[in-house]
């Protein structure tokens, strides 16, 4: 008999409204980072939890400047987001304990980006043994944690 894994907070990503405007743009425009899932503001780039994770604690980091080409971003704005990446893997490492991370840049919606007129990193932290076959075989993910209670354990780190 198979097994079902149910993962029903993905549905709303497929079936939901879309927002108007770019997600990116609209969160930085608002002043409720807890509710936004914003980690941290900084001066020209900010760190944000994936709304639809593919594990507990994947977060973004996210130039201010609305630009799909990360070759316009300025030297300025690629130095701080390398500086958030290693703030979030220290905030990540202290509050969830992770083995390894995926990081990386999804630049176009032919190389898979889901807001492809935004650029953005992706840090996806990673633990042995993770199941990291069920987004493969199954488009499902395993999530043992809900977007507040990680949005908690992380911000005191930033």
């Amino acid at each position: 008999m198979a097994e079902h894994l149910w993962a029903p907070w993905r549905l709303l990503y497929i079936k939901g409204e879309k927002e108007a405007g770019c997600i990116f743009c609209n969160r930085l425009a608002r002043s409720n980072d807890e509710e936004d899932l914003i980690l941290y503001r900084g001066q020209l780039s900010f760190v944000i939890l994936n709304a639809f994770p593919y594990t507990s604690g994947h977060l973004m980091i996210v130039p201010f400047e609305h630009t799909a080409e990360v070759e316009t971003l300025s030297d300025e704005t690629l130095a701080e987001m390398n500086g958030l990446l290693k703030r979030s893997i220290r905030a990540l490492k202290a509050a969830l304990g992770p083995q390894g991370f995926n990081v990386g840049w999804n630049v176009g919606r032919c190389a898979g980006a889901g807001v492809d007129d935004h650029v953005h990193e992706h840090l996806v932290p990673r633990w042995n043994g993770d199941t990291n076959f069920m987004p493969v075989l199954a488009d499902t993910h395993v999530m043992p944690q809900v977007l507040a209670e990680t949005w908690k354990a992380l911000k005191d780190h930033f």
